[in-house]
């Protein structure tokens, strides 16, 4: 397997951060209420992510050890203060639904673990693929989340995705259920806790059927030696 086809995999599968390393629960579980909030912070934390690892692999080389994470953190909340800009002027309706949610990317483990353990020691093509698939991995997660809970919780589909790409995407809402009354369970974090738990339960159950279908490996029979005769 390839170095790039391993970071891949690692990213999106392996080694996720939401299900495995199960990093930035915070967001994880309070803004996947809904699938355009969850799309809305995955992309957020792409953009902040890859241009992290970027500027982290670049400048690795003139950063002192001693102070290598203060001046990680000032890149990340660079980048986190100009998405959030962003957001703020072109999709403001989402910009509120995040709330304080979106700043704390700053402190998401996921972005500040991969600037550490990853993007300082390796070139930049290297350290800004692994931030793609590393974000694409945690974004996953954070949609399939979403879905899930506003699915269960008020029965829709994109409901609010107006509030990204813009009024022209109010027809895309699909009534999927018609519930009389939200269940709130699965609208409130609570609900993410348990949506979380069956995901990683699923993730588990795929790991174990894949490993079943591998060929065990055999270990080389030892060739028994017999010693005839007086050893002196």
């Amino acid at each position: 397997m390839s170095e790039y086809r391993q970071l891949a995999w690692q990213g999106l599968w392996k080694n996720n951060p939401g299900i495995v390393q199960l990093l930035g629960l915070c967001p994880l579980l309070a803004v996947t209420a809904t699938f355009t909030n969850a799309l809305g912070l995955a992309l957020a934390t792409l953009v902040v992510l890859v241009g992290s690892n970027i500027c982290v692999s670049l400048i690795r080389q003139f950063v002192p050890k001693e102070i290598r994470i203060p001046i990680f953190v000032m890149i990340i909340a660079a980048l986190v203060t100009c998405v959030q800009l962003l957001i703020n002027a072109y999709a403001y309706g989402l910009y509120l639904s995040l709330g304080i949610f979106l700043p704390l990317i700053v402190t998401n483990c996921v972005i500040i673990g991969r600037a550490e353990a990853y993007a300082s020691k390796q070139p930049v093509h290297k350290a800004a693929f692994d931030g793609l698939m590393m974000s694409i991995g945690f974004g996953l997660v954070l949609i399939i989340l979403g879905a899930v809970r506003e699915i269960l919780g008020q029965g829709t589909l994109f409901d609010g995705i107006e509030l990204l790409l813009g009024d022209w995407a109010a027809s895309l809402t699909i009534n999927i259920v018609q519930l009389d009354n939200q269940f709130l369970l699965m609208m409130l974090p609570p609900g993410a806790f348990f949506a979380m738990g069956f995901i990683i339960a699923a993730k588990n159950f795929i790991d174990k059927k894949l490993e079943q279908k591998q060929p065990v490996e055999q270990a080389p029979a030892v060739e028994r030696v017999r010693v005839t005769g007086k050893i002196s």
